[in-house]
Order: C-alpha cells, then sequence, then structure tokens
C-alpha cells in the first residue's frame, strides 16, 4: 500500500499550524486537536487574554498572535510571527470570519467590505504570504473553513454568503496554479455548528435556552448540529500526509446533501 498510515496522536506530529480566528468555537477545538496530534499551533484571536489562556492551557507546543484580519499589515504579520516563533510554517487554516445579518435592502457598503476584507482578502493575502515558505520547504497544507452558505445562502446572510463562495473559487483557483509545488488547498464548507457564539446569537433573537435539543429534521436529520470538534477532526485528515494528494476538495461537512435538496417538501 502507499502512503503514510499513521496512529492516532502522531497524524500532525511536528508540523507547525497557524489557525486564525482559534480563540473560540471551531477555532479553538482546532488548535486543541492539533496539539494533541502532535502539532505546533499558533493561536490567533482579537482578544489577548483569550489567546494567552488558550495558549497556557495547551501548553509549550502553543503560542498566539493577536491582531484584526480586517487591516491589510495583519496578514503578512501573521505569517512572520508564526514562523519567527517556530522556525517553519506547514500549515494555514483560514478560519476567522465574520457574521452579519443582512439582505439587499438593508446591506450598506461598509457593512459588504467589511466581511469581505474579514471572510475573503484576509485568507487570500494569508495564503500569499505563507506561499514563500512553503516554497522554501518544498511544499505546505493550506484549509480554508468555508460554509454550505457558499451555495446560496439564506437570504439574511447576503454578504456573508458572497464571501464564502468567494472563498470557494479562491480554493480551488489556488490549488490548480499551485499544485505542481506540492501546495495542497482544500476547504472544509461546514454546516450549522452548536459553537458558543452560535448558541448565544440564538438565545439573543429569542430562542430557548434548550433550543438546540429542540431542532427540526429539516435542518437536523439526526437531532443535533454538529459540535466544534467534529469539524475539527475533518480537518486534521486534510493537514495530515494522509492527504498527501488531495487538492482542490471542497468536504460539505452537513448531515445531509445539500446541492439539490429541497426539504420544503419533506413532513415533519
Amino acid at each position: 500500500m502507499n502512503g503514510p498510515l499513521t496512529p492516532a496522536g502522531t497524524r500532525l506530529k511536528d508540523k507547525v499550524i497557524l489557525v486564525t480566528g482559534s480563540t473560540t468555537g471551531i477555532g479553538e477545538a482546532m488548535v486543541r486537536l492539533f496539539a494533541r496530534e502532535g502539532a505546533q499551533v499558533m493561536i490567533h484571536g482579537r482578544r489577548k487574554d483569550a489567546a494567552q489562556k488558550l495558549a497556557a492551557d495547551i501548553g509549550g507546543t502553543a503560542a498566539f498572535v493577536i491582531g484584526a484580519l480586517e487591516d491589510p499589515k495583519v496578514p503578512a504579520r501573521l505569517v512572520a510571527e508564526t514562523v519567527g516563533r517556530f522556525g517553519r510554517i506547514d500549515g494555514l487554516v483560514n478560519n476567522a470570519a465574520t457574521v452579519a445579518r443582512g439582505n439587499i435592502e438593508d446591506t450598506n457598503q461598509e457593512a459588504f467590505d467589511l466581511i469581505v476584507a474579514i471572510n475573503l482578502r484576509a485568507p487570500l493575502f494569508l495564503i500569499q504570504a505563507a506561499l514563500p515558505h512553503f516554497r522554501k520547504q518544498g511544499g505546505g497544507r493550506i484549509l480554508n473553513i468555508g460554509s454550505i452558505n457558499s451555495y446560496c445562502g439564506e437570504r439574511i446572510l447576503l454578504s456573508y454568503s458572497v464571501s464564502k463562495g468567494g472563498l470557494t473559487t479562491l480554493t480551488r483557483n489556488l490549488a490548480d496554479a499551485h499544485a505542481a509545488e506540492h501546495i495542497q488547498i482544500n476547504q472544509l464548507n461546514v454546516g450549522w455548528t452548536l459553537t458558543p457564539n452560535e448558541y448565544a446569537l440564538k438565545l439573543k433573537e429569542g430562542l430557548p435556552g434548550d433550543w438546540h435539543t429542540k431542532l427540526p429534521k429539516s435542518v437536523a436529520p439526526s437531532g443535533r448540529i454538529h459540535s466544534p470538534e467534529e469539524v475539527a477532526l475533518a480537518a486534521i485528515y486534510f493537514l495530515s500526509d494522509e492527504a498527501a494528494l488531495v487538492n482542490g476538495s471542497i468536504l460539505d461537512v452537513e448531515q445531509f446533501p445539500v446541492i439539490g435538496r429541497n426539504p420544503t417538501k419533506e413532513v415533519e
């Protein structure tokens, strides 16, 4: 059999991975599980106290960097600080994103530009900054965290959906452009996930504290939605040597087929 089979706990051994937006939710689950699989992780967030606490919790294989991704100077700095701290960078996970409600009537230019800056522009320039290091090392892995909203999206998530659609094109374009350099670029299109931010948002919107246990089968056939840890487990594969020849792949992390499904005809 060709290709590596790595035992649990070593799938990311000695790999240096930068994960943006990793002080909470899916990003936090990623850095915790990546470290458990042997990686050295660079945590990124906006709040120093949260990043510092998480890095201390993980231990000596973790460090952190603070920065607002809408600042054009920050993407290159995050990569530079990762290389400065660990001496190299093997993987980049573009996880950070902002979600703002808005349809075509109530979306303004400032809000649209902010979402695109964080969700699409920053990943592009993070990749740009990482490419020279990947080339010097003979390759690298990039994983973009997209959304099933990239296919169409909810009507109140117009700008967010557009940004994630752009991210999908970015993933495929760069995967094709840099495959011969042993640089793999893949994407997870994540479905509804029970992050702390999502839980709090639904409470703010008026749902009861146990809303996540009473979901209709049209959105949660299994009776629940994803946990951040389940998304992180999918991410490990794409960053490991097990996916050495997987490139330009878009994996829907969802519990039903996204394309062609018509839940309006289902009977609860």
